[in-house]
């Protein structure tokens, strides 16, 4: 059985400090339900810190993905307060091993959401929607790891941006997304791209959370999933997400 502490332990550490560690499946062999556990027990030690949970985020929302990665559900992973990074803030590059930046919508909950829940439910307990970054960041060494490692690690996630709030009665079904660093688009895509719609996304994270028995809350952040490809960050690049009808948010990563 694996040993859930330690290999909590070794991630958290590995977060806090942006160092790189080898994949824990090369030394442990473990299945993807404790990988969660690991995830929950590290994010256990965030909150001892003082840090909150303020939020979720989904992972490999793509179709093509998924198969790619043998899957037959989505991944996971939590969000903290000291995760959020300021509109327009910067970043330090040093505290990550391997930062990519990938271009998201975000729901802005304004009551629970238990699942399993249809799209409408689940759009109906949104209070607001808003253009967003997801800062990911796998920390193992030369960006080697298993589908368990990814999860065990927060499902990679690392940090994220949020653009101006927008009231949910915009269409957010095919909103073009354009990812820019430096002023140069480097990723083009829609929020079609989010499972068809991003509120499925939604629906699906009722869904997950409620089964791991940590339904939806009032106030989270929802985070959809990228709706493409993750870009790599390098020091001194100025980040921004332009989404269709709802604005833009970025952040600047550190020289």
């Amino acid at each position: 059985m694996a040993d859930i502490n330690a290999m909590a332990k070794i991630v958290d550490d590995a977060a806090r400090a942006g160092k790189a560690i080898p994949q824990l499946s090369g030394k442990h062999d473990y299945t993807l339900e404790e990988a969660y556990a690991v995830q929950a027990a590290a994010f256990q030690r965030r909150l001892a810190r003082g840090e909150k949970q303020v939020g979720m985020k989904m992972g490999f929302t793509s179709r093509a993905k998924m198969i790619q990665m043998g899957l037959t559900d989505l991944v996971w992973g939590r969000l903290s307060d000291e995760m959020l990074v300021a509109d327009g803030d910067e970043i330090d590059f040093n505290k990550y091993v391997h930062p990519r930046a990938e271009p998201e919508l975000a729901f802005l909950l304004k009551k629970p959401l238990e699942g399993p829940v249809t799209a409408a439910e689940a759009l109906a307990a949104v209070e607001a929607v808003a253009p967003a970054i997801e800062i990911i960041d796998s920390r193992y060494k030369k960006f080697k790891f298993s589908l368990e490692d990814v999860v065990a690690d927060n499902s990679s996630s690392s940090g994220f941006v949020l653009g101006a709030w927008n009231k949910p009665d915009v269409d957010i079904s095919n909103l073009g997304m354009l990812l820019e660093v430096n002023g140069r688009p480097v990723q083009i895509g829609s929020s079609a791209a989010i499972l068809g719609h991003p509120v499925r996304s939604l629906a699906h994270a009722a869904r997950i959370s409620t089964q791991a028995g940590e339904s939806l809350q009032a106030g989270w952040v929802v985070m959809a999933g990228g709706a493409t490809a993750a870009h790599a960050l390098n020091p001194g690049d100025y980040v921004r997400n332009m989404v269709q009808d709802l604005g833009y948010t970025g952040f600047t990563v550190s020289a």
